[in-house]
């Protein structure tokens, strides 16, 4: 390759010389840039998040393809954090998709003395019994001054800070419905 060749390929030279005086188009591409795609641009559909890290509630988009996640972006649509996330919010993916992430959970039975491991599926099934449990054994139909409150002592909620209105509200509609009257929002306290 001569000097003259290697000039002319150089994106400077093309820069000034050519229609790209601004270097944002052809001039800035090179054989291996045109080829590139977005990692978003083949993806089956894009989900509306809120990345789980802090109390702020930054918004993302998270892109699938074949149901499997295959980027987490800021979403520009969020009023709170327009597009925009922090580093622990950009890596958010390998939260979902790395390695080392737990898909099963640890539990200690009553008086057992060693852990076992369950599938989510049997995890999650438990603490719905154990929600429905806490919710008869603490139910009350009418108070000490004779009442009708029917309501249960037994559970209550405490939402976290990085969970939105929506959420907030529908976690607030599922504890009222059960009957709870101890509701309660981190971010309000």
């Amino acid at each position: 390759m001569g000097v003259r060749t290697f000039i002319e390929g150089w994106p400077v030279y093309r820069q000034l010389t050519g229609a790209d005086p601004l270097g944002r188009g052809a001039a800035a591409m090179s054989a291996r840039s045109d080829q590139l795609a977005p990692r978003t641009a083949d993806a089956d559909r894009v989900a509306k998040s809120v990345c789980p890290y802090c109390a702020v509630g930054c918004g993302q988009r998270v892109y699938v393809k074949d149901e499997a996640v295959v980027q987490i972006e800021g979403d520009p649509d969020s009023p709170i954090s327009r597009g925009r996330l922090c580093p622990k919010g950009s890596a958010s993916k390998q939260l979902v998709t790395g390695p080392h992430r737990e898909t099963t959970v640890r539990y200690r039975a009553p008086y057992a003395t060693e852990w076992t491991e369950l599938d989510l599926d049997t995890a999650i099934e438990m603490v719905a019994d154990r929600v429905l449990d806490a919710r008869a054994k603490g139910w009350q139909d009418i108070d000490h001054r004779g009442n009708k409150v029917r309501r249960t002592l037994g559970i209550a909620s405490l939402g976290g800070a990085t969970l939105d209105n929506e959420e907030n509200y529908l976690i607030k509609k599922l504890f009222t419905a059960l009957g709870a009257i101890q509701i309660e929002n981190q971010a309000r306290i």
